[in-house]
């Protein structure tokens, strides 16, 4: 890395090593640094960076952060095309240095109005708007543990056939402990009048602290560039139109793949239903797409 132009700031890198050749070059800068234009020189490669580079660079860092090799993230379970912050992290040794970096390149790619080809669960972006999360946040992240919180609120306390307290076992870099979810939560019992705060502590356990080490270096890095303040302006969903832009909506996947109850698939208001669908334009696509999942 050198600095040129001013203050532009050269990262040198080869293709085949893109994120560690990113990191290194990159890390070392100061927040304040981030926000120089960047210029990207690809070893062996001819060419005058004119933004071309910058934002290929942005689209291949994007898949890497992915990259199953560096544990940083996962998918969700309960849609598969959303990330969250790989709790097992710790098998890297280097995962919170990468946090701070990631962080940093995201919202980098804000401050430069790049796009990413990448979705965050619900919760993720509430982290970085300082904003609680609910229950409802859950469900894309651990399906199975949210339709038994869901169970618990709708249903006497008796009928769980067990004995609850305001602590719950969780998974800390490879190790697993009781956490108290309260002060004195292990000796308070979960009861039908005190539940529903059993289940937002919970929620606030599984989606932020299993993960908080992770989290913080993200913030950290992320921080850096665009201060807390400035960005808790937005809420969750303009977050996301700003890191990711409007979702390509596969319409022929959503009709494979949807059931109906009352109506068939031949029933003349579903036709109609889907000749509409696919007569909207992407920005329509993604409002509907957002009103039937809620998010």
């Amino acid at each position: 890395m050198r600095k040129s132009r001013g203050e532009d700031v050269a990262v040198r890198i080869r293709r085949s090593h893109l994120f560690s050749d990113s990191f290194r070059e990159l890390f070392r800068l100061r927040g304040p640094e981030w926000k120089a234009r960047f210029y990207i020189i690809f070893e062996g490669e001819e060419g005058q960076d004119a933004g071309g580079l910058l934002r290929e660079w942005f689209s291949i860092i994007t898949r890497e952060i992915f990259n199953p090799n560096y544990a940083l993230f996962i998918t969700a379970p309960g849609d598969r095309v959303t990330y969250m912050i790989n709790k097992a992290s710790y098998i890297n040794p280097e995962h919170l240095e990468y946090f701070k970096f990631v962080g940093r390149i995201i919202a980098k790619a804000i401050y430069e109005n790049k796009l990413l080809d990448c979705y965050f669960t619900r919760a993720f972006y509430k982290h970085i708007l300082t904003l609680p999360v609910r229950a409802q946040d859950l469900e894309s992240e651990d399906p199975s543990f949210y339709k038994s919180l869901e169970f618990l609120l709708n249903n006497p306390i008796e009928e769980l056939g067990t004995e609850l307290t305001f602590s719950l076992e969780v998974e800390e870099f490879g190790v697993r402990n009781m956490r108290e979810l309260k002060e004195g939560g292990a000796s308070i019992p979960v009861t039908d009048d005190n539940k529903e705060e059993y289940v937002k502590l919970v929620c606030q356990m599984k989606m932020t602290g299993s993960i908080n080490q992770q989290l913080s270096a993200f913030l950290e890095g992320f921080y850096e560039i665009i201060p807390k303040q400035l960005i808790s302006m937005f809420n969750e969903q303009e977050l996301e139109l700003l890191i990711s832009g409007l979702p390509n909506i596969d319409i022929d996947d959503l009709y494979a793949n949807t059931e109906y109850k009352t109506y068939s698939k031949t029933s003349p208001q579903i036709q109609w239903f889907w000749k509409a669908l696919r007569s909207f334009e992407q920005e329509d696509g993604a409002k509907f797409l957002q009103f039937v999942t809620g998010d």
